[in-house]
């Protein structure tokens, strides 16, 4: 009995008819799939070259490329929609000419059809496109264009679901800063240096800007009605590129003035109105993320800013060098003086600290973990404010404290103010 026998009451017409369509699909098929292949592998080399033309093919290329996922989605859409009319059409088509028997028919259409299918709608094209990717991505460009605007639905709902599943699945491999800042402790590099600098980045994105500021206290200013003489006199003295000025008092901030603004009226008599060179001043809260603050810095093009509580009253300074430090460490310049080192190590486990210095850079001196004074410190920021957390009074010169295996002794103070603070760590 013969499984496969040529069917006698064929119909001319629907076999010419669906053979027509099989392989206007076929073709259609080989298309999506060499164009996959031929705008996916474009080196940079060729997308030059490609720009370097005036033709309207090499246009049409850049135009599909400046929306990569759109023109993906399309071409997969479209090769899918092809490949699965192209089965219906030929498993027709042979249902047309032949009359099989018994699992013949299954096998005749899953291995041949499927067979062909690959070797003249993937295979082959997709060898072709390799080989010549310009020449391929100009000669289907006026057809993926066509394609794009006829299956843009679908490719529209493809694109939304591909990258809401991206989303999830970003969300889901993404880890903690804890999990990220274990990782780097257990990271080799080749030096100390190297191993602070990938700490800085870890812990950017987690620092306020009250952590890095210069506070208050340390903000040197100008006093808005301040002669020409006396401004000059304070830029000699400190050597600071841009000094805030204020009116009453430091809440009162009135504009930044930049010395190179100053240079071409160097020569000014005393009444020079240096007012007028004023910069508006920008102004951050003091809980604002260092890394969002960059981004501010760079959009608007500035080194410095204000720092203010959520009453307006200024908080403290802070620049553009601050955040970078951060990360790359201490930045030193002609201008900075050796006695702005806020600590001095005087002995095997003895320091002598100026009280200013940031809790964070305190136990980071002395080799403790960041949160180490975590359940004492309150909301202090400085080791003059840990003193007064541990005391619960105001500090006073000569007052000895102890926490956490470290000895304090506040060494000189300037007024009310504490100064310099000497810290003995137990051994």
């Amino acid at each position: 009995m013969d499984a496969i026998i040529i069917n006698e009451s064929i119909n001319i017409a629907n076999v010419i008819l669906f053979g027509i369509i099989a392989i206007v699909l076929l073709t259609l098929s080989a298309m999506a799939s060499g164009s996959e292949v031929a705008f996916f592998s474009l080196t940079r080399s060729d997308i030059d070259e490609l720009e370097s033309r005036s033709d309207i093919a090499a246009k049409r290329v850049l135009e599909l490329l400046s929306n990569r996922d759109r023109l993906l989605a399309t071409i997969l859409v479209a090769n899918n929609m092809v490949n699965i009319c192209l089965v219906i059409v030929v498993t027709q088509l042979v249902g047309e000419i032949f009359i099989f028997s018994g699992v013949w028919e299954f096998v005749f259409n899953t291995v041949v059809i499927t067979f062909l299918l690959l070797l003249f709608g993937e295979i082959m094209p997709k060898v072709f496109s390799q080989t010549n990717p310009v020449k391929m991505c100009a000669l289907l460009s006026l057809p993926l264009k066509l394609i794009r605007w006829l299956v843009y639905p679908l490719a529209f709902i493809l694109m939304r679901t591909s990258s809401r599943v991206s989303r999830l699945a970003t969300r889901n491999a993404e880890i903690s800063i804890e999990e990220l800042a274990d990782a780097v402790d257990l990271t080799e590099t080749g030096s100390e240096e190297e191993q602070k600098m990938l700490s800085g980045i870890v812990a950017f994105g987690q620092t306020e800007v009250v952590e890095i500021m210069h506070s208050r206290v340390d903000i040197t200013g100008l006093e808005y009605d301040a002669s020409y003489d006396e401004v000059r006199k304070v830029i000699v003295e400190t050597g600071y590129s841009r000094i805030p000025v204020y009116g009453d008092d430091l809440d009162d901030v009135r504009g930044v003035l930049y010395v190179k603004d100053l240079l071409p009226y160097i020569g000014e008599s005393s009444d020079f109105e240096w007012q007028k060179l004023l910069r508006k001043p920008y102004f951050v809260h003091e809980h604002m993320m260092i890394d969002d603050l960059l981004k501010k810095f760079q959009k608007k093009k500035i080194h410095i800013a204000i720092v203010v509580d959520e009453y307006g009253a200024t908080q403290g300074l802070i620049s553009l060098e601050d955040i970078l430090e951060e990360v790359v460490g201490e930045i030193t310049d002609e201008s900075d003086d050796d006695e702005e080192l806020l600590y001095e190590k005087i002995g095997e486990r003895t320091y002598i600290f100026d009280a200013k210095i940031h809790i964070g850079e305190f136990v980071r001196a002395i080799g403790y973990d960041e949160d180490a004074f975590a359940d004492v410190e309150g909301h202090a920021e400085t080791l003059a404010g840990l003193m007064m957390e541990l005391k619960r009074d105001l500090p006073r010169r000569g007052d000895e404290l102890q926490s956490h295996g470290v000895k304090f002794f506040i060494a000189t103070m300037e007024g009310r103010r504490v100064d310099k603070i000497k810290v003995e760590v137990d051994g």
